[in-house]
C-alpha cells in the first residue's frame, strides 16, 4: 500500500521538530513552530512549520513566533491542534480521503491532564483513532531493540526540550525518568557563557549553530573554532566573537552532567538482573542532542556502561510510534490511558 494511503501513522511530537511516519518511512519533518498575527486581540496563525522556522527572530511588530510545546508538553493547546492539522494534511500530500489511526508520543511521566491535551489535539486535528505512547518506548521500537524479551534494554532519548532515560523489557517500561532540560538548555548555556565572558549577546539560532558546528560533550584532540556575530550588551552594536570547542564544552558542562545524572539514577533504580543485561547490551542513544560530538563517549565514561548512537537517531521515535499501532494489543497495558 502506498504510504500516502496508509492508515497507521506515528507522530513524534517534539519541542523543536515534529516528525510524521509510516512503519516504513518518515513522511514529514518540520519545525514545531507557528507565527501568530494579533488582530483585534484575536491571534491568527499566518505561518507554520518550515515557513515559521525561517521567520524565527526576524518577525516585525504585530507578529510573534510561538513554540506551542515546552519541554515536550503542550503549552498552547489551540496552536498545537492547528499545527498538527496542518502537518497531518501536508504529510498526506493533500489527500484526506483516509483518516489515519495515529500513535502519538508523549514524554514519560507527564500528568494525565497533559496526556489528555495531546490526545484531544490529535483527534481534533483529523485522526480517526488516537493512541499515546511514551517516547522511550516508541524510540526503542524504531531502533529495533529486542524489547519483547525478558532481558533489559536501556535507551536515552535526548531531545530539544527534555531527556528521557528508560529501561524496557517485555514491551513495558520498568524504570524511567524525565529531565525537563535538553538541547535548548545547552543553547541557553552557551548564550550565558558568551555574555559573561565576552559581553556579547547571541541569539538562540546562533547558539544552535555554534553547538552544531564546534560543540562537543568532551574535549576534542583538535580544537574547532567559529566566528559569529553578536550584539554588545552595553552599546547594542554588532560585534564579532571567535569561539573554540573547549569554551563550548565548559559552557555546557553543568547541563550535560544533569543529563548523565538522569541516566545514572535510572540504572540505580533498575533490578540487578536488568542492569546486568544493560552492561552486556549497552545504552542506546537517540534524539538530536545525542548527535553532539562525544556524547556517547561522555555517557560511557561517566556511567561505566558502553553507550552507542542508534542507526536513525532523529527518526526512530516516529518510526517506532507508527510500528506500535500494529502492536497495540501487546502494548496496550503499558501505554498511557486517557
Amino acid at each position: 500500500m502506498s504510504p500516502w494511503f496508509s492508515q497507521d501513522i506515528g507522530v513524534d511530537l517534539g519541542t523543536e521538530k515534529t516528525r510524521i511516519a509510516t512503519p516504513e518511512e518518515v513522511l514529514l519533518e518540520e519545525a514545531t513552530l507557528a507565527v501568530l498575527a494579533f488582530e483585534d486581540e484575536t491571534p491568527r496563525i499566518v505561518a507554520s512549520g518550515e515557513e515559521a522556522e525561517a521567520m524565527l527572530g526576524r518577525v516585525p511588530e504585530g507578529l510573534e513566533v510561538i513554540r506551542p510545546l515546552q519541554h515536550g508538553v503542550i503549552a498552547y493547546y489551540e496552536i498545537t491542534e492547528a499545527l498538527l492539522r496542518y502537518l497531518l494534511r501536508k504529510s498526506k500530500a493533500g489527500s484526506w480521503l483516509f483518516r489515519p489511526r495515529v500513535m502519538i508520543t508523549v514524554p514519560h511521566g507527564v500528568t494525565s491532564v497533559e496526556q489528555r491535551a495531546v490526545y484531544e489535539a490529535i483527534l481534533r486535528a483529523g485522526a480517526r483513532e488516537a493512541y499515546l505512547i511514551q517516547s522511550p518506548l516508541a524510540a526503542a521500537l524504531g531502533a529495533d531493540l529486542p524489547i519483547g524479551t525478558p532481558a533489559g534494554n536501556m535507551i536515552v532519548c535526548m531531545g530539544a526540550g527534555n531527556v528521557q532515560a528508560a529501561v524496557i523489557a517485555m514491551y513495558g517500561i520498568v524504570t524511567a525518568e524525565t529531565l525537563r532540560k535538553g538541547g535548548e538548555d545547552l543553547n541557553e548555556a552557551i548564550i550565558a557563557y558568551v555574555r559573561k565572558k565576552y559581553g556579547i549577546v547571541l541569539g538562540m539560532s546562533t547558539a544552535e549553530e555554534v553547538k552544531r558546528r564546534i560543540g562537543a560533550a568532551i574535549p576534542l584532540e583538535e580544537e574547532l573554532s567559529i566566528e559569529v556575530q553578536g550584539q554588545h550588551q552595553v552599546t547594542g552594536l554588532p560585534r564579532p566573537v571567535t569561539l573554540v570547542t573547549s569554551e563550548i564544552v565548559e559552557a555546557m558542562y553543568d547541563v550535560l552532567q544533569e543529563m548523565v545524572a538522569t541516566a545514572q539514577r535510572v540504572i540505580e533504580q533498575s533490578p540487578p538482573e536488568l542492569v546486568s543485561d544493560i552492561i552486556d547490551r549497552g545504552i542506546a542513544l537517540c534524539g538530536g542532542t545525542a548527535l553532539l560530538r562525544g556524547m556517547d563517549r561522555l555517557m560511557t565514561k561517566e556511567l561505566g556502561v558502553p553507550a552507542y548512537l542508534v542507526d536513525q537517531p532523529l527518526h526512530c521515535t516516529a518510526l517506532g510510534a507508527a510500528r506500535a499501532v500494529a502492536l497495540y494489543p501487546r502494548l496496550r497495558r503499558h501505554l498511557p490511558r486517557v
